[in-house]
C-alpha cells in the first residue's frame, strides 16, 4: 500500500505512503523507489534491480543500504537546490523517521519492553516483502546500453508482469509492475 501510495501526486497520499512506510522504518522507500528506481531500474546503477544469478539473501545485502543511501542523496541534491539543509523537517527520509520515532517509542511505553521483540520482527517482515518484490520484479533484466553511453528507455519486457486475480487483490497491481 505504501508503495502504491508514494506513486501519487496528491499530498494527502504521499502522507499516508510516509506513514504507512514509517510503521517498518523503511520511509525512504518511496524516495528511492519513485525518483532513482524508476530511473535506473534494470540498469547496473540501481541497486534495486536483482543480477542474474543473485540469489535473494545477497541482493538484500545490497539493495537495502544501497536503497537508503541511494534515497538520501537523492533528498540531498533536492534540498541542496532549494537552498535547504538536508537536516531540515523538508527532508522526506526524515519526516517518515520522526513518524517512525514517536510510533515505536508510544507502543513501548504503552506496552513495554516486550515491544522490543515484536518490532524488530515486524520491521524485518516488512523490509523483506519490499525486497522481496524488488527481487522478483527485475530479476536478471538488464536494459540495453545505447552508444552514447545512456541506457534504452523502459518497456514493458524489462519488468516481470503476472496477470492473475489473486496477484492482483493481494500485491495492490504489483503483478503488473511494468505499469505503474
Amino acid at each position: 500500500t505504501g508503495h502504491e501510495l508514494g506513486h501519487k501526486k496528491e499530498a494527502f497520499d504521499r502522507w499516508m505512503a510516509k506513514i504507512v512506510l514509517a510503521v517498518v522504518g523503511y520511509g525512504h522507500f518511496f524516495i528511492e523507489h519513485d525518483k532513482g528506481h524508476h530511473r535506473d531500474v534494470a540498469t547496473p546503477m540501481d541497486p534495486a534491480t536483482s543480477r542474474m544469478g543473485e540469489n535473494i539473501y545477497k541482493f538484500s545485502t545490497r539493495e537495502i543500504p544501497g536503497a537508503f543511501r541511494r534515497a538520501w542523496g537523492l533528498e540531498e541534491q533536492r534540498l541542496s537546490r532549494r537552498g535547504q539543509s538536508v537536516w531540515s523537517f523538508d527532508n522526506e527520509i526524515l519526516q517518515p523517521m520522526v513518524i517512525t520515532v514517536v510510533l515505536y517509542t508510544l507502543l513501548l511505553a504503552f506496552f513495554g519492553p516486550k515491544m522490543l521483540v515484536f518490532l524488530p520482527i515486524q520491521m524485518a517482515f516488512g523490509w523483506w516483502q519490499l525486497t522481496s518484490a524488488n527481487y522478483i520484479e527485475h530479476y536478471g533484466l538488464l536494459r540495453e546500453k545505447m552508444a552514447d553511453g545512456r541506457y534504452e528507455h523502459q518497456k514493458p519486457h524489462h519488468s516481470w508482469n503476472s496477470n492473475h486475480i489473486v496477484s492482483n487483490l493481494v500485491l495492490f497491481h504489483l503483478q503488473r509492475h511494468s505499469d505503474h
